[in-house]
């Protein structure tokens, strides 16, 4: 990407960053989904930012796609989610794995937000394990009829179409030949709920969804049949990252709002910047960021260069390592920084009218979603040991 592309990208995310904020501050007391997070996405041309630039997009390479989400991830954890959702697994598994009319379908019109985009292989017995996944398919002619219910999905009560994970009916013991489908929404066989029992991320929409007999057409199919689980693990890497680079941007919030309130909360006849146990917390904030700011860039170059190269394995297995390094240090490292600039806060930090304490509430999500700690562990271990040694088979 060019640096004059890259540097307007940069300051049209920081602009909008500041016309949401005071939106999303509200919205976010009043527990209600933002719908400015499209409007204000759509006004300046975010919807498609890593998207080609022939297909309507910015063209954003990985390590600027990262700093932009970073950017976001300072504004809430909800925000950055909508734009993963939409985009690091939404159109990234369309652009990567898509072929041409997929693309020309599907792309330019989700870069102008006139498509929201989900991602659905979460059910609510198949988490971390996707071969527990029960939804199926059969083919039906010239399309493909889904049955199965995905639960707590990113957008997953406003997408209009939704990159959906089934097995052939019919399947047997531990058969990974799971297929992906772009599905659309609409129709009678495609039920939607809003989830709305969660702590936190109360801007973001959260959803289930029930398919019955649901029709896909036949040219939807996403890449070649029983290739599902190869889209489905090359598409969480950049979910992944995603993740990473929002928790960095949640640490440099929650360190920012802890340094300002220190230096003008007095206690004990001085303001609480000068006490040591507070400058501990500021110090221990600030190797939280720049630990996740390190390993976001690195693992963001790697994504790149395996982007650039996406028919090279040595890259790929590069990138997923690299990358679930990075989600697991920062995913803990902004839950720590966000718990300690609530206990800076004090009573104070303990309230969702101040930023640190809104995210204390949401990032804890990023230890679970796109791959839970457990996960990224045994992802990174297996990397170091040898493929002989993985944990799962």
């Amino acid at each position: 990407m060019k640096t004059d592309s890259r540097e307007k990208l940069l300051a049209d995310v920081d602009a909008y960053c500041q016309e949401l904020r005071p939106i999303e501050e509200l919205c976010y007391v009043e527990h209600r989904y933002n719908r400015e997070t499209v409007e204000l996405a759509k006004k300046h041309n975010l919807l498609g930012m890593p998207v080609p630039v022939q297909y309507g997009g910015r063209g954003a390479d990985a390590v600027t796609y990262a700093r932009a989400l970073a950017r976001i991830g300072r504004e809430g954890t909800g925000v950055r989610t909508f734009f993963s959702g939409q985009t690091s697994i939404g159109q990234y598994p369309i652009m990567r794995f898509g072929n041409e009319d997929q693309h020309r379908r599907y792309l330019p019109a989700s870069a102008r937000g006139e498509i929201i985009l989900a991602f659905g292989l979460t059910e609510p017995d198949a988490g971390s394990n996707p071969l527990e996944m029960t939804t199926t398919y059969r083919r039906d002619g010239d399309r493909f009829l889904l049955n199965g219910v995905k639960y707590l999905i990113s957008n997953g009560g406003i997408a209009d179409a939704v990159v959906a994970f089934g097995y052939p009916e019919g399947r047997s013991g531990k058969d990974r030949r799971m297929s992906a489908f772009i599905v659309d929404t609409r129709g009678a066989t495609f039920e939607a709920e809003d989830l709305h029992a969660k702590p936190g991320m109360f801007t973001a929409n959260t959803g289930m969804f029930q398919m019955t007999d649901h029709p896909v057409p036949a040219e939807n199919l996403l890449s070649e049949e029983g290739n599902g689980f190869r889209v489905a693990m090359g598409t969480l890497v950049s979910g992944r990252l995603s993740v990473a680079s929002g928790c960095l941007g949640v640490i440099e919030d929650c360190l920012a709002e802890a340094l300002t309130y220190a230096k003008t909360r007095v206690q004990h006849g001085k303001e609480i910047a000068k006490h040591q146990l507070i400058q501990e917390h500021l110090a221990e904030i600030e190797m939280d960021r720049a630990g996740s700011d390190a390993l976001v860039q690195r693992a963001a170059e790697a994504k790149a260069a395996s982007d650039a190269a996406p028919g090279d394995a040595r890259l790929a297995a590069e990138a997923d390592f690299l990358v679930a390094e990075a989600k697991f240090f920062a995913s803990n490292a902004a839950w720590d920084a966000a718990d300690r600039a609530v206990q800076v806060f004090g009573g104070r930090g303990w309230s969702e009218l101040y930023r640190v304490g809104r995210h204390l509430q949401d990032v804890r999500v990023c230890r679970i979603y796109e791959g839970t700690d457990e996960i990224m562990k045994l992802k990174i271990a297996s990397a170091l040991l040898g493929k002989e040694f993985a944990a799962f088979h």
